[in-house]
């Protein structure tokens, strides 16, 4: 859980991925975050006053040498860029974010960003004042804030987890970024899954409020939406990837079923999260914790990768999958998506790539066994916490338990108790159940 700061007390978020709780103390949290900054740019180490997917981010900014002094790049000139974004899929709902979002942003001093899934920025609107200093980091058309290269920040944070995030102040890993807050949501192809880009809203300390994230996340819903309504479902050859409850994945694809090696299964797994590719270094940041790996030994295994799928499935600069890929993973989070949570744990066969340590796959397991079980807990259906709670990764689950025996009438929820007991007993006290639930 993530925490704020009022007064003098720490009180818990009912939200980690808000920056500040409403009614939260601004001024006393930048000087919190900007001792966190320096002690964790000068010794390398995270304070506890640090959000954890800001803690994660600042990390993998460390490892990819992002400059704390640094600035964003711009990589598209004015032509390149207008041709770019002419034939960008979220050209087509831009006047949808605008309807929704443009009045917001002048009327408070805002900007409306959105990027493709590199985080370029495709269009850069809002207050004229605002655009003025902005341009002075770089937050400008054409500029690429990937983290990879421009550190811990909303749009660019918001593509490598893949969901809505608020950056405020000093969470920021860029020093001449931490006067702003921004917040972030990812959008996907409605029908593929694919990540497209991101909408954000950036702007002053006004912004560090949970109202922003929620509304950034409805907007990037809306504009999900009217590409649903806009564009047919493609059609082709796909491949299917199963890698749910299982450490070596199975691919099939082209008539072939391929047994994957670990290592190829983490690639393929992020590749397929990612259809639209990842430069080297990106991808290296998401397969390996040691940051004394080196491009020679990805490049290596991707030649291996490549030997065994051909190049017709595998491409290069960026690393991507040249076919549509679906995946057993992908299926269980558009069916929470939708709501269909019955339909989402029948999918689920069991935690993502369970023995890998890649960061990237580490997230995206967590991810969706958080998803997935906060939607059982939420629903309160005693079948469907009782499927969760009796498989081999809800055993030891203290709060699916605790809701089993709360959703079970009165005359059968003795078993359910007895087992929430002795999870209580078993973690001790002052100890947090399992997945960072709280007692």
């Amino acid at each position: 859980m993530g925490t704020t700061w009022t007064g003098d007390r720490e009180a818990e978020l009912t939200d980690p991925w808000v920056a500040l709780e409403a009614g939260g103390d601004a001024g006393r949290r930048v000087g919190v975050l900007r001792r966190a900054y320096e002690q964790f740019t000068t010794a390398g180490r995270v304070e506890a006053g640090v959000r954890p997917v800001v803690a994660e981010s600042w990390r993998r900014s460390a490892r990819a040498r992002v400059a704390p002094e640094g600035r964003a790049s711009v990589e598209l000139g004015d032509d390149e860029l207008a041709v770019y974004r002419e034939g960008h899929p979220l050209s087509r709902v831009m006047p949808v974010i605008r309807e929704l979002m443009g009045a917001y942003a002048v009327d408070g001093e805002h900007l409306v960003a959105v990027c493709d899934a590199q985080a370029r920025l495709l269009w850069v609107e809002g207050h004229r004042g605002a655009r003025e200093r902005a341009g002075r980091m770089n937050f400008v058309e054409g500029a690429r804030w990937a983290e990879a290269v421009a550190g811990t920040n909303a749009p660019g944070t918001a593509l490598t987890v893949d969901r809505p995030v608020q950056v405020f102040s000093a969470e920021h890993f860029q020093r001449p970024v931490q006067e702003w807050t921004c917040a972030a949501a990812p959008v996907h192809d409605p029908h593929s899954g694919r990540l497209l880009g991101a909408v954000d809203i950036t702007g002053g300390n006004r912004l560090a409020h949970p109202h922003s994230l929620a509304f950034v996340g409805a907007v990037a819903r809306a504009a999900e939406s009217q590409l649903a309504l806009l564009s047919p479902r493609p059609s082709g050859d796909t491949a299917r990837l199963t890698a749910l409850g299982r450490d070596e994945a199975l691919l099939v694809a082209e008539g072939r079923k391929l047994r994957l090696s670990r290592r190829h299964s983490e690639i393929v797994v992020v590749l397929a999260h990612r259809p639209e590719g990842l430069s080297g270094d990106e991808l290296l940041l998401e397969l390996y914790e040691d940051e004394h790996i080196t491009p020679v030994t990805l490049r290596a295994e991707m030649s291996r990768l490549r030997a065994l799928l051909g190049p017709r499935l595998l491409g290069s600069r960026p690393y991507r999958l040249a076919v549509p890929v679906d995946a057993d993973f992908g299926t269980v989070g558009r069916r929470l998506a939708s709501g269909a949570v019955a339909a989402a744990l029948g999918e689920y066969t069991g935690p993502l790539l369970p023995a890998s340590r890649a960061p990237g796959v580490a997230r995206l397991r967590e991810r969706l066994r958080d998803q997935l079980r906060t939607a059982l807990i939420a629903r309160g259906d005693p079948g469907l916490l009782a499927d969760w709670a009796y498989s081999p990764w809800g055993e030891g689950d203290l709060a699916a338990w605790r809701a089993l025996a709360a959703a079970l009438p009165e005359d059968r929820r003795a078993a359910a108790q007895a087992r929430a007991r002795a999870l209580d007993r078993e973690y001790g006290d002052g100890a947090r159940a399992p997945f960072g639930e709280p007692w």
